[in-house]
């Protein structure tokens, strides 16, 4: 029985003119999961997640979502809440007035949901969204895209402004809206930090192409930390490697000299900097070609 996926891409391909934002994509991520998507600024994330939420089409390729093109139909924009990294609320009304909005725009609002979450984060519901902080207009955005009971939560850096504090606060909601609706999220976002503390799945996204995904605990179980010269050790891959250390992927690691555990962030950190130096090196032999 084939396990159901919450995002599938085959040579996903999105194109601005000449600018190329996703190159041949391809990507299988189960349900269940909160999923890390991460990668350096520009590599193409918050185009992924745009196509994911049916805002943008592809140039070429297919992608599903929950079984379906994205936004397929309203009954398929209801089972997707979506989040954007500037939390867009509308400043002239209240957090009572958004609560009124949602019920009135999506058929399955759970007001009950809303209303609890609301009070439980201390937002006044008279008060306008203008003047709240930046905080509290994420938990506000994150709570209206959850009392939808989406089937999948979508965050487009939706902490990259918080503070430390207001970060950890929203953090802390992600995971319990993910639980309590029993569904699954893509989180996006630069913060490492972020990925380790919520996130059970990994993507990363380099230069318009998917590196590495996979769930956090096989990814670093097959990656490995080794000291001294990678050719030497049979039946690896080397992902990254530089003044005598290196990040390789494969069992044999394990019998190596001087291997060890890698941790998140070397992990990617080493599909990041191999990504800058085979993109670099490819556009330069198109520049030659040219």
């Amino acid at each position: 029985m084939e396990t159901p996926l919450v995002l599938h891409a085959e040579r996903l391909t999105k194109r601005y003119g000449r600018r190329v934002a996703l190159a041949d994509c391809d990507l299988m991520i189960p349900r269940g999961h909160i999923v890390g998507l991460v990668g350096p600024n520009g590599a193409g994330k918050s185009t992924l997640l745009q196509l994911a939420s049916g805002l943008i089409g592809p140039t070429s390729g297919t992608l599903s979502v929950l079984g379906s093109r994205p936004a397929a139909n309203a009954a398929h924009l209801a089972r997707v809440g979506f989040v954007a990294q500037d939390t867009p609320l509308y400043a002239s009304l209240s957090v009572a007035d958004h609560l009124k909005m949602g019920a009135w725009l999506n058929p399955s609002w759970d007001l009950a949901l809303a209303e609890r979450r609301i009070a439980e984060v201390g937002l006044d519901p008279a008060q306008q969204a203008g003047r709240l902080s930046g905080g509290q207009r994420a938990q506000l955005a994150m709570t209206i895209a959850a009392a939808k009971r989406p089937e999948l939560l979508i965050f487009d850096e939706p902490a990259a402004a918080l503070d430390p504090l207001a970060r950890r606060g929203f953090m802390h909601s992600l995971v319990e809206f993910v639980g309590e609706l029993g569904a699954s999220a893509v989180l996006s976002s630069h913060l490492l930090s972020d990925v380790e503390q919520v996130c059970d799945y990994l993507v990363v996204l380099c230069d318009s192409r998917i590196q590495v995904a996979g769930p956090v605990r096989e990814l670093l179980a097959s990656h490995h930390r080794v000291i001294g010269d990678p050719a030497t050790i049979a039946g690896v891959e080397v992902i990254w490697a530089e003044h005598g250390r290196a990040v390789v992927r494969g069992d044999a690691a394990v019998r190596a000299r001087d291997a060890g555990p890698v941790t998140l962030e070397e992990l990617v950190l080493a599909y990041m900097s191999r990504s800058a130096v085979t993109g670099a090196v490819s556009r330069e032999s198109a520049a030659v070609a040219r």
